[in-house]
């Protein structure tokens, strides 16, 4: 559960993701052991630092190139943390399952309990455009429905919460630098959740159409978030999905590995018609892919 700011109501505060051992469709972990046989089963390359590199399509496969300035391309090229780094809470203390992920993004979790899985997916998101320089785009919606974008904020705008209404009122001088961006996105991290995010963003009805930085989606309290982070495909059209995702408590941002199949870890077979999807720590149902 998110830590909450005194004043915020439960209509507010609704949690954007799972809580440990609470939720019906969180997984049972697989035997360890088949860890071991699926870290062998396709080339990891261990010295290469992003996803692209680091991870070898199957045989068959090869990798579908994604334009240099697209989400895509960022997520695909972002740097990993050396291979076997462990998923750390927001505290610097390791996770108990170590052995259901493939990589670490290098990337900050912040000191506080706020970036778990629906913001896992917005810090991308926000990275991307703010690197991009695309100001205009950096915008989230509350749980409440609110909005509040990067722009308001630099320029001193904040939130004030009132039972189940938000105001902004301008109460500080513009600041754009990294460190206020940070600032803005945990205040996004604490308010906004799955609900917000299943609402701005567009569904994809094709399994064709799926790409890089699309994100799977469980919208509700507890809901769930894993996003697309590489795609590969065949001579036949037939593609494969890389899944990366964050989690309660904040923790690092990580790609999955897929114990269903571990003759093809960490990549994923994902069909948009499907009843559900199984991940390796989360079976989404039904299935729900969208689009920024």
């Amino acid at each position: 559960m998110k830590k909450v700011i005194t004043g915020i109501t439960a209509f507010l505060i609704l949690t954007g993701c799972i809580k440990e051992k609470s939720s019906d469709r969180l997984l049972a972990e697989p035997d360890k052991n088949e860890h071991l046989i699926a870290e062998n089963a396709l080339k990891i390359n261990k010295d290469k630092n992003t996803i692209r590199e680091r991870f070898s399509p199957p045989q068959g496969y090869e990798w579908i190139e994604e334009k240099p300035d697209s989400f895509g391309y960022f997520i695909e090229n972002f740097k990993l943390k050396p291979y076997g780094s462990q998923i750390l809470k927001y505290n610097g203390t390791p996770i108990s399952t170590q052995h259901l992920h493939e990589a670490v993004f290098d990337i900050d979790t912040g000191s506080k309990d706020l970036q778990q899985c629906a913001d896992a997916a917005i810090r991308m998101r926000a990275e991307y455009l703010y690197k991009s320089k695309k100001f205009d785009e950096i915008k989230f919606h509350f749980t409440s429905g609110d909005l509040l974008s990067w722009n308001d904020y630099k320029n001193g705008t904040r939130a004030f919460v009132s039972g189940n209404s938000v105001s902004f009122r301008k109460t500080a001088h513009f600041d754009d630098s990294y460190q206020n961006f940070r600032n803005y996105l945990d205040l996004i991290f604490n308010y906004a959740g799955t609900i917000s995010l299943n609402k701005e963003t567009k569904p994809v009805t094709k399994s064709s159409d799926l790409k890089t930085g699309d994100i799977l989606i469980t919208p509700g309290s507890p809901g769930h978030i894993v996003f697309i982070s590489g795609v590969c495909q065949n001579k036949k059209g037939q593609r494969l999905f890389l899944l990366s995702e964050g989690f309660t408590p904040a923790q690092s941002v990580h790609v999955l590995s897929n114990p269903f199949n571990p003759d093809c870890t960490p990549w994923y077979d994902l069909d948009v018609t499907a009843a559900e999807t199984k991940t390796a720590r989360y079976f989404f149902k039904p299935t729900n892919f969208r689009s920024f």
